[in-house]
């Protein structure tokens, strides 16, 4: 783990996360674009997220000295049955902890978890600019596939979304 992160844990979230998760992500929704939502979920919605993305993906938080600082997870990236084996993944951390190392710590526990749950892509969606994430998800071998032109407004503006993914098993 980073040397940045004093004494860090990573663990399966439970329910009882979704305050500290709703939390961290409310700053995203109210104040970027990086998410397209536009209300922050509340701690039930949270909590109901959480369950559900445990149920078939895989939901992780990242503690440091006994505080959750961020949290990953994977999702179903399309409702029909041929996209099962792929999902969506996203990475948010408490503001004040980004550049920390925690988003790679994160996704590096994270992608292992998907794939042993049968998860063969990874996908992310990064509205941009966001370079930032986009090294991110590069840095962890993930392939840029596409991008999206003005799909997403908020804040009075037209955003750009770039794809990419990653194999999670070995093809062929």
């Amino acid at each position: 783990m980073s040397s940045l992160l004093h004494r860090a844990l990573i663990r399966d979230a439970t329910t009882g996360d979704a305050s500290v998760c709703a939390a961290i992500y409310t700053p995203y929704v109210t104040d970027t674009s990086i998410t397209f939502e536009l209300t922050p979920p509340s701690a039930e919605e949270m909590a109901a997220r959480i369950a559900t993305a445990q149920r078939d993906h895989a939901w992780i938080v990242l503690e440091d000295a006994g505080t959750v600082i961020g949290y990953a997870y994977g999702g179903t990236f399309r409702t029909r049955e041929a996209y099962r084996w792929t999902c969506e993944v996203s990475v948010y951390l408490d503001r004040r902890r980004r550049g920390s190392g925690a988003g790679r710590t994160l996704y590096s526990a994270l992608l292992p978890r998907l794939a042993a749950r049968g998860m063969r892509t990874a996908v992310a969606c990064m509205t941009l600019p966001n370079d930032a994430s986009l090294g991110l998800h590069r840095a962890l071998g993930f392939t840029d596939v596409g991008v999206m032109h003005g799909v997403g407004h908020k804040f009075g503006a037209w955003h750009d979304v770039a794809w990419a993914q990653k194999d999670l098993v070995p093809t062929g």
